[in-house]
């Protein structure tokens, strides 16, 4: 097994046993790009979108009313048997396909709009992401692409991967906008607009949805608190003595448009 599968066996791993608590993560659920997202696309009811790494099937579900038909995927199959469950039967335009990001199983030119949301961090390869995504939309189709992102500052973006690396098994690389910019460019999609927010999470909880020790836990707080000031301001840390309250991280939502 090279590392690429090694890397996509520990995603199936991390999400097949944590399926639950994505769906009910209110950060997951409940985030304004979700509202954002239909202001933007203003979605036709002809359109046939894909959803890929649709994880608790979140975006399938607010797009599905809209549209014509949904293709939820996953790399996991208890993830999406998980979303199916909790979408079924409100979402009846929505077929549900195991799916690797960077190897689609689908025809080019076949979806009006494909979709990713805060899961691009856990693929080995985004630029193959990105270029099967490009691949399988028809031209002047949108992409529509939401998942955090590290300044360009490479001792920031290093000290935020090492937060999620010690957090969660699973993580890949979180990128800055200019690397997702060029592997757009290499694909031959161009950013239409784009937004970037500062999402806060609930310290405690945030850490344990993917840590599975004590352990693990203690190392991501001894991370964060040993730090430089400049880097725990970045993170909007906020402490009580030793305990960690609250963290922040950058998410950047934009759409592309494959030209």
């Amino acid at each position: 097994m090279n590392n690429d599968e090694l890397v996509k066996d520990a995603v199936r791993q991390q999400f097949g046993k944590n399926a639950e608590k994505y769906v009910a993560s209110e950060s997951h659920a409940k985030g304004d790009d979700l509202t954002l997202m239909l202001e933007w696309l203003q979605p036709q009811k002809n359109w046939k979108v894909l959803d890929i790494a649709t994880g608790g099937g979140h975006v399938t579900k607010q797009l599905s009313p809209y549209v014509s038909l949904v293709c939820a995927t996953d790399l996991t199959v208890d993830m999406l048997s998980t979303a199916q469950k909790h979408l079924t039967p409100s979402c009846e335009n929505v077929m549900y396909v195991v799916a690797d990001a960077e190897n689609l199983p689908f025809l080019a030119n076949t979806f009006d709009l494909v979709t990713c949301r805060i899961a691009a961090h856990h693929f080995p390869n985004p630029q193959l992401f990105v270029k099967e995504a490009s691949r399988v939309l028809k031209p002047g189709g949108k992409l529509l692409l939401i998942d955090n992102i590290v300044p360009e500052d490479e001792r920031t973006a290093t000290f935020v991967n090492q937060i999620e690396k010690l957090r969660d098994t699973s993580h890949v690389c979180c990128y800055s906008i200019n690397q997702w910019l060029n592997f757009a460019h290499e694909a031959g999609i161009a950013s239409q607009q784009s937004r970037i927010r500062k999402k806060t999470f609930d310290f405690p909880s945030w850490v344990r949805r993917t840590a599975d020790t004590d352990e693990q836990v203690e190392s991501v707080c001894s991370h964060l608190l040993g730090a430089d000031e400049d880097l725990q301001q970045y993170c909007g840390l906020v402490t009580e003595g030793d305990n960690i309250l609250s963290i922040q991280i950058d998410e950047w939502m934009t759409l592309f448009e494959k030209e």
